[in-house]
């Protein structure tokens, strides 16, 4: 194999959940291709590398010129209620959803000490003054029903301990070792309304 076709495979396979048959087909299919897709790619990818950063309050992806992402500018959302997520998907299925309307703080994972996973690794900073500069009365715990979801959990609590906020978690419906993004709409409308104060 030509070594700079195996470098881009190789590339691509370190993608989350591209293994190295899928990103054979995708180098493939972009070498082959006559419409000039894989220029259109290389474009929308350095746009994407130079212009987009994690907002500095939440974690949520954004541009770079914006000063905070949508949701934490969004005034309408200041109801008291931030939902921890594990990452920005998480953040798409609940909008698409439509059923949280608060603010998100985006963790960036999940505590894994086999993952060597540990709390400076995660995006939990500015947490506790974010609590009390927007009023926050709820924490709503959407992470992953997974012994790494759940240890997240425990330790945030723990860390906030002087806050003066409810806990809540996402109720039934969400299956042991469920991800949300594999969770349909209705699924998740109803754990997020059957959510229970931990």
């Amino acid at each position: 194999m030509n070594p700079k076709i195996e470098k881009l495979i190789k590339q691509f396979a370190k993608l989350p959940r591209v293994g190295n048959r899928a990103a054979r087909r995708i180098v493939l299919g972009l070498l082959q291709d006559k419409t000039g897709r894989i220029g259109k790619l290389v474009d929308a990818l350095t746009d994407a590398n130079e212009n987009i950063c994690p907002c500095p309050v939440c974690g949520v992806l954004t541009d770079r010129v914006r000063e905070k992402c949508e949701y934490c500018s969004d005034t309408a959302r200041a109801n008291g209620m931030l939902c921890l997520v594990r990452d920005l998907s998480d953040v798409w299925v609940l909008e698409k959803s439509g059923v949280f309307n608060g603010r998100y703080h985006v963790l960036g994972g999940l505590l894994s000490g086999v993952a060597g996973i540990t709390p400076d690794d995660l995006n939990l900073g500015n947490l506790a003054t974010r609590i009390s500069d927007e009023k926050i009365t709820e924490i709503i715990f959407a992470l992953p029903n997974t012994v790494e979801g759940k240890t997240t959990q425990q330790y945030i609590i723990s860390m906030l301990n002087n806050a003066n906020v409810n806990y809540s978690e996402l109720a039934s419906g969400v299956p042991l070792g469920g991800d949300l993004d594999y969770i349909d709409d209705g699924t998740l409308s109803l754990a997020f309304g059957g959510r229970r104060a931990l």
